[in-house]
């Protein structure tokens, strides 16, 4: 695929990420069919929309057909029960998956997190960057779902030749709002700069990659990202020294503070993060 796909079914669209990403990702080029299990009444005139959950396997039959690609950002996107997570996140995306294999949707990207790896404890100053092949730590039933999504995605390579980036996204935010965040943060612009490269960048197989702006503060390795294309352009650096002066520097003594996935990470996980 070295060609942008043109019709791009995009799941979880009512959702945050799903609503910043149908305004950024048009312009790369993309006519976008919305899915999500909640109605979305203002939708444009060159988008499709369908209402349905990820349990309706005939909808997602439907929604799957006819499209050059799918970003799959639906689902649970903090803690809750297993059996919450185990419906939407990984029952849900396995029904996704099938959907695809029987339209002959060849390329998927996936949003993966980095609660796949939360446990990973954070890089002290000047310490090397978290690679993307460190050994997964999942913090949540939730960041386990994710982990089962870069694995079912890796199957789904090699028994189907469905080609998949997993994108373990950091916080997608207009803005940080923590000095955790000014790590971990994936600006709106780049996020859709990021999901653009996956779509477009030839033979990914089944690729993991790390998802986050260029931060000064970054913690962990996106050469496997740039390796796709993708450049971003945007650092949370000018949002610092506010959120300094008002939270203070990171405790290194604090479950929140010295593991990758943050709050996450405590006992009952807590958020926003």
């Amino acid at each position: 695929m070295t060609t942008a796909p043109r019709t791009v079914l995009l799941t979880g669209a009512a959702g945050g990420l799903g609503t910043l990403m149908r305004e950024l990702l048009p312009p790369h080029g993309y006519r976008l069919r919305l899915l999500d299990r909640r109605a979305i009444d203002d939708a444009a005139g060159d988008e499709d929309v369908i209402t349905a959950d990820l349990a309706d396997k005939e909808a997602l039959r439907e929604a799957a057909r006819g499209v050059d690609a799918v970003v799959h950002l639906a689902g649970i996107s903090l803690e809750a029960s297993f059996e919450k997570i185990l419906r939407a996140n990984i029952e849900g995306t396995y029904h996704l998956y099938e959907a695809a294999r029987e339209a002959g949707v060849k390329r998927i990207v996936f949003a993966s997190s980095n609660h796949a790896v939360g446990f990973t404890p954070r890089p002290a100053d000047g310490s090397a960057a978290i690679p993307v092949d460190t050994p997964r730590r999942p913090d949540t039933y939730y960041g386990l779902s994710k982990g089962f999504g870069e694995d079912l995605a890796s199957l789904y390579w090699d028994l189907h030749g469905i080609e998949t980036v997993s994108i373990r996204i950091g916080s997608c935010f207009p803005a940080p709002t923590s000095v955790r965040m000014l790590s971990i943060w994936l600006s709106p612009a780049d996020c859709a700069r990021l999901l653009h490269a996956a779509l477009t960048a030839p033979d990914v197989g089944h690729r993991v990659v790390y998802g986050s702006s260029a931060n000064t503060r970054l913690w962990w390795d996106l050469s496997t990202a740039r390796a796709l294309g993708y450049e971003p352009q945007d650092d949370s650096e000018p949002y610092a020294a506010q959120l300094i002066a008002e939270q203070g520097e990171l405790d290194p003594d604090s479950p929140e503070h010295a593991h990758l996935g943050g709050a996450f990470c405590t006992d009952p996980p807590r958020w926003p993060y």
